[in-house]
């Protein structure tokens, strides 16, 4: 149920006001674009598809959309090793289809940020191909980490550092020296020591930023600076991207240089051009040193992704992550599901505690409704939101793909990640029929469940009880109350044990993480909720697992 919701094709049209700081309160949708659309019938999703299906994003209300990489790629970790930082991989298309991409969507009234890659290159990337042809002693090889091995023949790596995929951080080359990658093999890391490195990057971002780019999601922005002397780590679980450990390879203060003057950089632009970290800290504090003013505009908040489906718990980490952000100026990002964790409608039908990359379905009308309830709950909080594609029609993870079709490479490789991100890249459902539900006419990359038709837009279209029709609704309520995402903090309300209730200016929210109905006071009018509610007489029978929003 709803009211005073304004039109949100209206509120996001080509004409429609460009506040500066626009960042800090938007609502900014990942395209995963070999999963979004196939606009030329190969069952790759591709830039020709996302240009048909931009009017969606904007019926839907977002302020902008990030880009995953499409890159000229080798495809070894999903466009994530990058062999030419200024090319279209041909999969995706060429430079003329990003130009009317970007030409499209800023008609539309949408921005447009695009993945930037710095912390490691294809091992097809001109440089390091060159590195290993010229052999050690080549000048390309300071570009990147060449080190001797240990042991009378150096046949051991040159330290006990592992790869984020399983395995040793370092391969061995026939001429005897090896080179350190966190993630794949193919994915070299550069040594950001090397003043080339940082020119190299200068010009990229300048190059994007020529074509129109609004800004930069920065990959593994944490993981640019290496410890000197690059020191073993002794034990300990290497493998975990968000941890409370400090490691010799991720989060160094020397990163911070680089993204401040990445911001000199971006402030020669007009338009509010943007720096997003990917930034996996031990805590929100640390998180925090990236977006200081002359530092990044926004960074990732991974903790509150993380968060188990716990009123105590979700207060705990808004009022950790909203204090955090204070000091800097700067505003806290929330975000439940993206293209490396389990989609937020199938974590949450898990038990707590089962992580974030699943092979289970879990109970799937407790992950619906949770998801429905953490999504309104997350776009009633002060600050910016992410969404992943497919989260509007609640997709849940396909969790069940066969073995040998999957892609993932962590899934490939011992010890690693769990390696079934796959299962939230399937391609979405657009019809309610067709070889692959409208994504194209090709089929599809990744096996589609049957019934995926069900859950596509057309099918959710205009059915009031919908999850696509609850998130269109929730982005026009929220753009129409301008200040619900602004501001840097939240007043708490009593609630009884393991009810969120909290006001913002004009309005409340209650939130019911149980698994049973609570009766509350009524705050005002019901002006939105994920489930169905029954307020009378002063009072409301907030149902389980259950977020309303009242108009005060």
């Amino acid at each position: 149920m709803t009211q005073d919701l304004a039109d949100p094709a209206a509120a996001s049209g080509p004409d429609a006001p460009r506040h500066p700081d626009w960042w800090r309160d938007a609502v900014i949708y990942q395209v995963y674009p070999r999963s979004f659309a196939d606009g030329d019938g190969d069952g790759m999703g591709d830039l020709q598809g996302i240009r048909r299906r931009l009017p969606h994003l904007r019926d839907l209300g977002v302020d902008a959309v990030w880009l995953s990489p499409f890159y000229a790629s080798p495809q070894a970790d999903g466009g994530y090793d990058v062999a030419d930082y200024r090319t279209i991989d041909p999969m995706f298309g060429d430079l003329l289809d990003a130009d009317a991409l970007l030409r499209d969507a800023h008609a539309l009234g949408l921005r447009v940020i695009v993945d930037l890659v710095p912390n490691h290159s294809s091992d097809r990337h001109e440089w390091f191909r060159r590195a290993v042809a010229e052999g050690p002693g080549s000048p390309l090889r300071e570009r990147y980490h060449f080190r001797p091995g240990k042991g009378a023949d150096g046949q051991l790596p040159p330290n006990d550092w592992e790869s984020i995929f399983g395995g040793p951080a370092w391969t061995r080359l026939p001429d005897g020296e090896w080179y350190l990658h966190l993630f794949a093999p193919e994915q070299p890391d550069f040594n950001w020591d090397h003043p080339a490195v940082h020119d190299e990057f200068r010009s990229i971002l300048r190059f994007w930023l020529d074509m129109g780019v609004d800004g930069f999601r920065v990959d593994v922005a944490h993981g640019l600076v290496k410890e000197a002397g690059l020191p073993d780590i002794g034990g300990g679980d290497q493998l975990k991207l968000l941890g409370n450990d400090r490691m010799p390879f991720f989060d160094q203060d020397g990163v911070h240089a680089i993204y401040r003057r990445w911001r000199q950089v971006l402030a020669e632009y007009a338009g509010d051009r943007i720096l997003v970290a990917e930034a996996w800290t031990p805590t929100v504090e640390r998180t925090a040193h990236y977006v200081r003013p002359d530092e990044m505009h926004q960074a990732f908040n991974f903790q509150y992704l993380g968060t188990s489906w716990d009123a105590a718990e979700l207060r705990a980490v808004i009022d950790s992550s909203l204090a955090a952000m204070r000091p800097v100026g700067a505003p806290t990002t929330w975000v439940l599901s993206n293209h490396d964790v389990t989609r937020h409608a199938t974590r949450l039908a898990n038990p707590p505690g089962a992580g974030t990359q699943l092979r289970t379905p879990g109970d799937r009308a407790l992950g619906l409704r949770r998801a429905r309830a953490a999504t309104l709950l997350m776009l009633a909080l002060p600050g910016s939101a992410y969404l992943y594609q497919g989260e509007e029609l609640g997709l849940p993870d396909v969790t069940d793909l066969p073995d040998e079709l999957r892609q993932d490479p962590s899934f490939h490789r011992a010890d690693g990640q769990d390696g079934f991100r796959d299962g939230c890249r399937v391609p979405i459902p657009w019809t309610v029929e067709g070889s692959s539900y409208g994504f194209g006419p090709g089929g599809s990359w990744l096996p589609q469940p049957d019934g995926w038709g069900e859950l596509s837009v057309e099918a959710q279209t205009g059915d009031p009880g919908s999850t696509l029709e609850l998130y269109r609704a929730a982005l026009a309520a929220r753009r129409a109350r301008q200040g619900l995402g602004a501001g840097e903090s939240v007043e708490w309300l009593d609630a009884p044990e393991g009810v969120l209730a909290f006001r913002r200016p004009g309005f409340v929210c209650t939130v019911n993480t149980t698994r049973n109905a609570v009766r509350l006071p009524a705050p005002g009018s019901v002006l939105l909720a994920s489930g169905e509610v029954t307020a009378a007489d002063g009072e409301v029978l907030l149902p389980a697992d259950t977020t309303v929003w009242w108009a005060v």
